[in-house]
């Protein structure tokens, strides 16, 4: 997201400029180097910045996403389970918790957690069907990334963080627009800044407040340069703690 032209450190030097606490980093193909990754560490480190999680898309090696994450300090990695539209629904259901069940013992060694992010994959679209899917793999090291809009295309974040409750470790902050999915398409309606479009953030904060959430939240919007980060961490401040 941060779009100038710097040094890692000064990135990081950037973020807590404008207004942030930490940062996630994502995993790449090809993956860095282990220099790279104690670079990044450094770096982070230096500027008082602290990496707080890795996002591993649905990137089948989460042990090597975990030992990413232990690289920088983090606490989590963001796991994204995806629907199989060749193959019965229920054998990807069963098929893709064994990929998480096999990685909790590795997760468990390095006090990572396992965090499962609802996103627009066709797959745990509501929440009883998510919160049973990680209650059944039953492992404190495995619990939900909620992402505030993603839900906003099926129900209602206040709805999700009611019925997940203590399950979610951390939340991914974005906007989202029904009016303008429906004028414009359904991609477009996180077009808009954070706290003007169609979330109802008072009873996300009432809800969030209700299951005593007192962790992370990351902003997932496009990126840029200093002045458009500043002005996403005031949006986030004005939808988090009005």
């Amino acid at each position: 997201m941060v779009q100038e032209k710097l040094s890692d450190e000064d990135k990081f030097r950037l973020v807590k400029d404008v207004g942030f606490e930490g940062v996630e980093v994502t995993t790449r193909a090809p993956k860095r180097s282990a220099e790279e990754m104690q670079a990044l560490a450094r770096a982070s480190e230096k500027a008082g910045v602290p990496i707080h999680g890795v996002s591993n898309g649905s990137q089948g090696d989460l042990e090597a996403a975990i030992n990413e994450a232990a690289i920088y300090g983090a606490t989590t990695v963001l796991h994204v389970v995806r629907a199989d539209p060749n193959g019965p629904f229920m054998e990807n259901y069963r098929r893709s918790q064994e990929l998480i069940r096999a990685a909790i013992p590795h997760a468990e060694k390095k006090k990572i957690k396992i965090l499962i992010e609802n996103v627009w994959a066709t797959f745990l679209i509501e929440p009883l069907t998510m919160a049973r899917y990680i209650d059944e793999l039953a492992s404190p090291w495995v619990k939900a990334y909620f992402d505030v809009g993603n839900v906003m295309r099926w129900g209602w974040p206040q709805h999700w963080i009611e019925v997940l409750g203590k399950r979610i470790e951390k939340i991914h902050i974005k906007e989202y627009s029904l009016k303008v999915a429906m004028k414009e398409g359904m991609a477009k309606g996180f077009a808009l800044p954070i706290g003007q479009g169609d979330i109802d953030w008072k009873r996300v904060r009432e809800e969030l407040k209700a299951i005593g959430f007192q962790s992370w939240a990351t902003a997932e919007v496009r990126g840029g340069d200093r002045r458009r980060l500043a002005d996403i961490s005031a949006q986030m401040d004005r939808v988090l703690y009005t």
